[in-house]
């Protein structure tokens, strides 16, 4: 079965670039995967994209245009198929006439190519704190692109001028040039220098763009950011990127978040980690923590148990980041991981080395009980021993 691009966008063999865009950005946002999960879908989203990809690029279109495919294993809109070796170069007498010019002495041209251009994506980096991450925000950044030229619309040309024919092209785009060789006539096409393919000059420029169409300035876009997001993630603005030449439609503006590392919580995916530095009479006695967090209203109190070794790590559930889905919805929260670490004291005034050698005469701790045959059924070396696997 030969491919049909067009019909994959859903346009005619006449659409503009303007028309292919916006045809493959309203099938993408219906059919790409984060959006769709259906396996139908992200098939059909794979065509849509390699359509776009063909029908983009003016030489590749030109293939399609005429019978080929530039992508191979079938034709465009009809034409080759498979078993065709010149498929995707537009068939043998494409090629002939490439070579040794066609029955009017010209070669198969491209012709000229549009002065509108689709325009390219920008990007714009903006450094949020965790707690900005956790709730979401909405900002106002001002960006430096390229914009519409106000004087003359994206037309280039100076206010009662429009663009005339390039008299070196006559309006092809491009200048051939003859060879004779063992052969015969082989003639080469290459793009007009004087138009730069356009096969139109413009005899007077606008004097604020100096004919591209657009100028650079400095304007205000609004972003949403929503709760969840994090380090190096991206928010697509559409439509808000750089104007393309002469006028063309304006790519896309990615906001991409950078994280600024926080004094409390480290950050692994959608949990949160902190230590909490205990000490070793709280451990041991057990207490009531109070736990800072991410939000003012909202409290948290962390009961330790008598007893808590160093190294303990307390699960508290729903109590990390928001889950965001990449459908922009929020769904639940990660979870926060409290790790206990237990301080020894090191400094000790007369006082406290008393009580704390009170303590060791009651509980018999003076000495670290190493012997095998001490209290409570062995020492530490034979707990070690018994710990060890059998050989």
């Amino acid at each position: 079965m030969a491919r049909d691009y067009y019909g994959a966008l859903g346009v005619g063999t006449d659409a503009g670039p303007d028309e292919i865009k916006r045809a493959y950005r309203r099938l993408a946002r219906e059919l790409h995967p984060d959006v769709n999960p259906d396996p139908k879908a992200r098939e059909r989203f794979t065509e849509v994209k390699a359509a776009y990809e063909v029908l983009s690029d003016p030489e590749k279109r030109r293939i399609v245009d005429l019978g080929g495919d530039p992508l191979g294993n079938g034709g465009g809109r009809g034409g080759g198929g498979a078993g065709d070796p010149f498929a995707g170069f537009g068939g043998l007498g494409d090629i002939m006439d490439a070579f040794f010019g066609s029955a009017t002495g010209g070669a198969g041209g491209r012709g000229p190519r549009s002065r509108v251009q689709a325009g390219a994506d920008a990007l714009i980096r903006m450094k949020l704190t965790l707690e900005e991450c956790a709730v979401g925000l909405t900002k106002e950044l001002t960006v430096d692109t390229a914009v519409l030229c106000s004087e003359c619309t994206g037309s280039g040309c100076a206010a009662g001028t429009s663009p005339a024919i390039c008299d070196i092209c006559n309006g092809r785009g491009e200048v051939q040039s003859v060879q004779r060789s063992f052969l015969g006539q082989v003639v080469t096409s290459r793009p007009c220098p004087n138009c730069r393919g356009l096969g139109q000059v413009i005899p007077e420029p606008c004097r604020q763009c100096g004919g591209d169409g657009r100028v650079r300035a400095r304007r205000s876009v609004t972003v949403k950011l929503p709760a969840g997001v994090g380090d190096g993630m991206r928010v697509r603005l559409d439509g808000q990127g750089e104007v393309g030449p002469g006028g063309g439609p304006a790519g896309d503006l990615y906001v991409e978040v950078e994280e600024a590392p926080h004094e409390v919580f480290t950050r692994e995916g959608n949990d949160l980690h902190c230590v909490l530095p205990l000490p070793m009479t709280a451990a041991a006695l057990g207490t009531t923590v109070h736990l800072p967090t991410l939000t003012d209203d909202d409290a948290l109190e962390l009961d330790v148990e008598a007893g808590t070794q160093s190294g303990t790590i307390r699960t508290l559930r729903g109590r990390g980041m928001p889950r965001l889905r990449s459908s922009g919805r929020v769904e639940g929260r990660g979870d926060l991981m409290v790790h206990i670490d237990v301080v020894t004291p090191t400094k000790l005034d007369a006082r406290q080395t008393e009580l704390l050698r009170e303590l060791a005469a009651v509980r018999g701790d003076e000495q670290p009980d190493l012997v095998a045959n001490g209290r409570n059924g062995g020492g530490l070396f034979s707990r070690l021993r018994g710990s060890r696997s059998p050989r």
